[in-house]
């Protein structure tokens, strides 16, 4: 593919984000390019080495800022006319109200998301915690003489302490998991608000 296929594609990829964030990703691009060519490398050979349009577009669209988004969406694309202005004013108490509730989801859908996380691993500490009590208990009655009574403190200690290790593992998984979640759910909301041209 040629350095100008690859930018066309590119720029048909990032269609309907700002166009300040399209002209400086296609420069960048542009340079790497000549960058690789300059080092000896073919015209085909230095856009291969940069890697797939589709995989370089979710890329640049994660590292833009969701406000970003929004501004460029809401940024009327001519002049509104009195009469159009007039109904924005007029329906903002239903628009407003609407996007302020469709926020307010998100983010308790994030809260709640990392509550469980938190939770998680609280349970995971309070285990471990709980373990090592009960281990110091077990000895401190073993060593006052109460023999076998110390013996029940250490088992549980023991048994806890097992949870722990094991949930321990289940906690950095469901962590990993959300993380990719609640990933999902941002670029989610971003296509939201990235405006395709030409019905795209």
């Amino acid at each position: 593919m040629s350095k100008q296929e690859f930018l066309a594609r590119l720029r048909d990829g990032l269609n309907g984000l700002p166009q300040d964030d399209i002209a400086e990703r296609l420069d960048y691009y542009s340079e790497m390019i000549d960058d690789r060519i300059e080092e000896g490398l073919t015209e085909d050979e230095a856009v291969a080495a940069i890697g797939a349009v589709d995989v370089i577009v979710p890329q640049i669209v994660s590292e833009i800022p969701l406000p970003k988004l929004v501004r460029e969406s809401v940024r009327p694309k001519r002049q509104l006319a009195g009469w159009e202005i007039a109904l924005l004013v007029i329906g903002s108490p239903v628009w407003f109200s609407l996007i302020v509730a469709m926020l307010a989801i998100m983010f308790s859908v994030y809260v709640v998301i990392w509550s469980v996380i938190f939770s998680l691993w609280a349970v995971d500490l309070a285990f471990a915690v709980s373990s090592v009590a009960c281990l110091i208990a077990g000895l401190v009655l073993i060593l006052r003489g109460g023999g076998s009574a110390g013996l029940v403190p250490i088992g549980a200690g023991f048994i806890l302490g097992g949870l722990s290790v094991f949930l321990f593992f289940g906690c950095l998984a469901a962590t990993k998991g959300a993380a990719v979640l609640t990933k999902e759910i941002a670029a989610w909301m971003k296509s939201l608000f990235i405006r395709k041209e030409n019905g795209r």
